[in-house]
């Protein structure tokens, strides 16, 4: 059942009906209240032994939390609202609660403007970015994110503004690899 920091536990997939969560699994309290007793909110996932992501426990209300099932996990894992799973939880020790792509990596370490500017954001914006940057599958665009995301940093005076950086930014970028 569990192993040290991790646990394991059965859950059916929910979906929120229209609230902002979506699809999720919700998480038993006492496993949920194990985590959060530790200051622990951010857990590497592992869905029937088969695809893990990194996740976070999210408060619903009332006690309750929920780990999300993105559209990218049911599909890879074929699940539907009803589907009963079994979740495997460990602490997430990564610096930034997801991967790092490389095109990122490498930019922040050529650019010490925008890798100040980056890692002035709080962990929360700075896993958003990643994610933005970390979602196309070829490494050109990738990079073409990354180089966006800086280059809007700088503009921004090292704010983060995703209206302008989705609608203008992305859009209008000098950087079309």
């Amino acid at each position: 059942m569990s192993e040290g920091h991790n646990k394991s536990f059965k859950g059916i997939v929910e979906d929120s009906a229209g609230a902002v969560y979506g699809f999720h699994v919700m998480v038993p309290k006492a496993v949920s209240d194990y985590y959060l007793k530790q200051d622990i909110k951010r857990l590497v996932c592992t869905i029937n032994q088969q695809f893990t992501w990194q996740g976070a426990l999210i408060p619903k209300g009332g006690g309750q939390y929920y780990i999300l099932l993105n559209a990218e996990i049911r599909k890879k894992q074929l699940l539907q609202l009803g589907s009963e799973i079994t979740i495997d939880l460990k602490p997430d020790t990564s610096k930034y609660g997801m991967p790092m792509p490389e095109e990122m990596q490498e930019l922040l370490h050529q650019d010490p403007e925008g890798d100040k500017l980056f890692h002035q954001l709080t962990l929360g914006k700075q896993r958003s970015l990643l994610h933005l940057i970390g979602k196309p599958k070829s490494s050109p665009k990738r990079l073409e994110k990354a180089l966006i995301v800086l280059d809007h940093l700088k503009k921004q005076g090292g704010k983060l503004d995703y209206k302008i950086l989705m609608n203008v930014d992305m859009k209008h970028s000098r950087w079309k690899l």
